[in-house]
Formats: C-alpha cells, sequence, structure tokens
C-alpha cells in the first residue's frame, strides 16, 4: 500500500498572534515582542511540535495608525533568525527579503551567512513589496508598476543564484603553505543586466548544503509567474480548498511551460485555526479574539486593502457591491481573496470584519483535533496543497494547541513526521540538494 500523502508545515511568527486584537488580550505576549528569548522560545516550541520551518514577513514602513492599532514589524528577520540559528537544532528558517530594495549581493551575503551558522536550514522568501510608503524609506517615491517589479525580482532572483555560485565549496583549500583558495574555481558573474550590474564573486563560500531554499508568495498572475519559473516552494492565499485547488493546477501549468516538468514547488498556503477539544471549545477561542477586536481599526485596515473609504459602511448589512478585478489598481493577491470570502460566505460587514482579523483571508479552520485533521487531509487528497503555513491567531496559546492536539491527530493518521528526516531544510522538505554541493561534500 502506497504511503499517505505527508503533510508540510511553516509556523508563520507575527506578534503576538495573527489575530489583530491578540495583543489586547490580558494574558498576551505583548510586552515581550522586543525580548529575543520570546521568538526563540516559539522556534524551540515550533522544533518540538517537529514542524518544518519558522517563517518571518518583513515590511519596510510603518505608518502612525498601524503603530497605534497593535504590533506590526519589529526585529529585523535575518538578525533574529541568525539568534534562533544558534537555539535550534533541525527546524528550518525562513525570511522574507524584498527584490525592489536589497541589491543581490547584499541578500546573497546575509542569507549565505545565514546558511553557513544554521548549516543548512536558511530560505529566502523573495517578494517585491506592496506600498509607496515603503519605497520611500529606500529614497524612493513610490514603487515602480507592477510587471517591473517582478521583472527585477526575476533578475533578482537569476543574481542570487550566480553568486552562491560564484565562490564554490571546493575552493577552500585551507593549505598553510600558503594557498588558503583556490583561486582559479572563483569566478567574476560579470552581470549586467536591465536592473543590476553586479561583478562578483560573493566575498564567502558557499554552503556545503547548497543555496538557501527558494520560497515565493505573490498571488497575482505576475507572481505565479516568478513562482512557477523559480520557487522551491509557495506561501499563497486561500480562502478556502476551492481556491486553493484553482491556485495548485494554475502553477502545475505554469511550471510546465516555463520549466518543462511536472515537478511544481510545494505549495503551502496560510492556515489560521481554533482548535478546542469540543467544537464549543474552539468556537469560544475564536469568539474571544473577535470581541477584542476595535471596529473602526477594522473597518479602516479594510479601506487599506479595497482602497476606498469603508467607515461609514453598516455593519449589519451587506458588503457594498465592489469593483472587480480587472478595474482594480492596488495589490492583487489580497483584494482577490476578499472578493472570494465575499462570493462564498456573502456576510455582512461585520462577518467580513471577522473573517480578515485572523489571517487576513486566509483559511480558518474551528474545530476539534479530528475536524480540522479531516480538513487538512481533504487538501492534501485534492492535490490543493502539500501543507500549511500555519498562523496561530495568538502566540503562543494557539500554537500550542496545534501542537498538543492536532500534531498527534496527524500523527497517528501517517500524515506527520514521528521525528525529523534531516537537520537541514531541504531534507525536511523533501528537496533535492544541488548537485554542486554534493561534489563539495564529497
Amino acid at each position: 500500500m502506497s504511503q499517505k500523502k505527508q503533510v508540510h508545515l511553516n509556523l508563520f511568527l507575527y506578534g503576538a498572534g495573527h489575530h489583530q486584537a491578540a495583543w489586547r488580550a490580558e494574558d498576551s505576549a505583548a510586552e515581550q515582542l522586543s525580548e529575543t528569548q520570546y521568538y526563540i522560545k516559539l522556534a524551540q516550541l515550533a522544533e518540538k511540535g517537529l514542524l518544518d520551518a519558522v517563517f518571518f514577513a518583513d515590511g519596510q514602513a510603518v505608518s502612525t495608525s498601524a503603530a497605534q492599532a497593535g504590533p506590526t514589524w519589529f526585529f529585523e528577520p535575518v538578525t533574529l533568525l541568525s539568534a534562533i540559528s544558534q537555539c535550534t537544532t533541525n527546524i528550518g528558517l525562513v525570511c522574507t527579503i524584498s527584490a525592489s530594495f536589497y541589491s543581490p549581493f547584499h541578500a546573497a551575503r546575509m542569507l549565505g551567512s545565514l546558511q553557513h551558522l544554521s548549516q543548512g536550514r536558511a530560505g529566502i522568501n523573495v517578494v517585491t513589496s506592496m506600498w509607496d510608503t515603503e519605497a520611500q524609506n529606500h529614497s524612493l517615491r513610490e514603487l515602480p508598476a507592477h510587471a517591473q517589479r517582478y521583472a527585477r525580482a526575476g533578475e533578482f532572483i537569476d543574481v542570487l543564484h550566480k553568486l552562491w555560485g560564484s565562490y564554490p565549496q571546493q575552493a577552500v583549500r585551507i593549505d598553510r603553505a600558503g594557498n588558503f583558495t583556490d583561486a582559479s574555481l572563483l569566478q567574476e558573474i560579470n552581470h549586467e543586466g536591465e536592473y543590476f550590474a553586479v561583478r562578483g564573486p560573493l566575498n564567502m563560500p558557499n554552503s556545503p548544503y547548497g543555496e538557501p531554499v527558494l520560497f515565493q508568495a505573490g498571488s497575482s498572475p505576475a507572481g505565479r509567474e516568478l513562482a512557477a519559473a523559480h520557487a522551491e516552494a509557495i506561501y499563497s492565499v486561500a480562502a478556502d480548498r476551492g481556491m486553493a485547488g484553482e491556485f495548485a493546477r494554475d502553477i502545475s501549468r505554469r511550471t510546465k511551460e516555463q520549466r518543462g516538468t511536472e515537478n511544481r514547488a510545494l505549495i503551502m498556503p496560510g492556515l489560521v485555526t481554533y482548535v478546542g477539544r469540543t467544537l464549543e471549545e474552539a468556537q469560544a477561542k475564536q469568539r474571544a479574539l473577535n470581541e477584542l477586536l476595535p471596529t473602526e481599526d477594522a473597518l479602516r485596515q479594510l479601506g487599506v486593502f479595497l482602497q476606498q473609504d469603508t467607515s461609514s459602511w453598516p455593519l449589519d448589512q451587506p458588503v457594498p457591491k465592489l469593483p472587480p478585478l480587472e478595474e482594480f489598481t492596488g495589490p492583487a493577491g489580497r483584494y482577490t481573496t476578499i472578493l472570494r470570502l465575499i462570493e462564498l460566505h456573502q456576510p455582512t460587514v461585520r462577518e467580513l470584519l471577522g473573517l480578515l482579523a485572523a489571517g487576513g483571508g486566509h483559511c480558518t479552520m474551528v474545530g476539534t483535533p479530528e475536524m480540522i485533521a479531516d480538513e487538512m487531509e481533504r487538501w492534501l487528497d485534492e492535490d490543493a496543497a502539500d501543507g500549511f503555513n500555519l498562523m496561530p491567531p495568538s502566540l503562543p496559546g494557539a500554537l500550542e494547541d496545534f501542537i498538543d492536539l492536532v500534531i498527534p491527530e496527524l500523527q497517528r493518521r501517517g500524515r506527520f513526521r514521528t521525528s525529523y528526516e534531516s537537520a537541514t531544510l531541504r531534507g525536511n522538505l523533501g528537496l533535492n540538494i544541488p548537485q554542486t554541493a554534493i561534489l563539495e561534500r564529497s
């Protein structure tokens, strides 16, 4: 009998939890967000649960209203993951890097350093950023056009690969007679492209475990093209199993066109879970967080995503008709998700705010461990996902619930590991080690 498809699980770490009001709970970790040990303990908890990786998103700006409403960005993620790498053993360490603001040389060096520090557990999530306010912190008046940002991201990734290969590990000789490095194996990449000019080589040898794992998170058509061409794993947005299946089939089609292979990247949609030993207990946990949500702030954030004023929308009336996606000029991924939530649930404005409060439109599962494991299995068996990027609505509480209650149920069903297969992120995701790295280690 063939083995059941295994689920991959990453932990998306964010503040006191992904619910916008989580920090307001009396027992929240809000006071600990500036403490390195808070994140180390969460990563260790995730490693105890045998998860594949912890993941940090990142942003390059903060508004005064967002800062007042709750925690946004805090530590620079590569720095924080470097600290976490010294207090963990197996779990992967993935961070977001914006191709719109970083130079490839800078990113390649930072992520190459993390790959060495962690002994093969690093991953990079390449994004193009969303807001003009971010651009204005990087000496730009506004973000370039969407197509231009993604073209730059594609070139950015190409240069990363060239730089990581420009100083191969086998070049390091450490011959004390006077030859530390075999200089003949170093390569000037001499890249001259539309967006970057990089001489190379990188000023550090590649890791014996190869390059960091490349993730991508865009949901727009351009984002999907970038993922199909380059990604090894994808963080996607899917409000339901149908939406996830559509995305997976589209990525498979684009991957075959781009790479000529049926082997698409691993797809890991975001997943918010409220877990209880009974359905009523799980629902009570969701309700307790929703009751902390400031309606005025939630309406304002919804207006940012919709790019219109929502402050006067009647809370207990249906959501007003929104422009079709083709006419929308803002970030397309989140807008598509909101349209799908409205189509699926026909919610009132108040109900829509509740759906968006934790995870911003990512799939939300509420129930017992058995109920949640049932639905996760359906996603796996219908090829709608290869795993999930867990987005606990509260931290550490909702993460502890998942690890203590859902993980054992998945293990009982033969869907999740009972020990780590590898000490590297590639190994635990079932991804091949690049051939160059195999030669370097031989």
